[in-house]
């Protein structure tokens, strides 16, 4: 293998890498957001785990984050606008990447 060959191999590994951290980020993101809101809605313990976890799948319905946005802001009502939680999810992936950097 050349040396090139080596530098494409290490940038790809990398690139993998990365998207994976990207999406480890957002999931814990969501997960911590889903414990936000349940303690807003009264839920604790495994009713507040469960619904984290709903939030969670409700980022796969589509790309991007407003999937999440729509779920828990339909969920708290009055509770918290829609910015408040694009603020509060803004904030939670900042512990998230921070929390996944200590993990590792």
């Amino acid at each position: 293998m050349s040396t090139f060959d080596d530098r494409e191999k290490a940038f790809e590994n990398k690139f993998a890498h990365d998207e994976e951290m990207k999406f480890r980020a957002q999931a814990r993101c969501n997960k911590l957001l889903g414990l936000w809101a349940a303690e807003l809605m009264g839920k604790t313990g495994e009713d507040a785990m469960a619904y984290a976890r709903e939030v969670v799948k409700a980022d796969f319905e589509e790309a991007g984050h407003e999937d999440v946005v729509r779920k828990v802001s339909g969920d708290l009502g009055d509770k918290a606008t829609d910015d408040e939680i694009r603020t509060k999810m803004s904030q939670l992936l900042v512990v998230a990447k921070d929390q996944l950097l200590k993990e590792a």
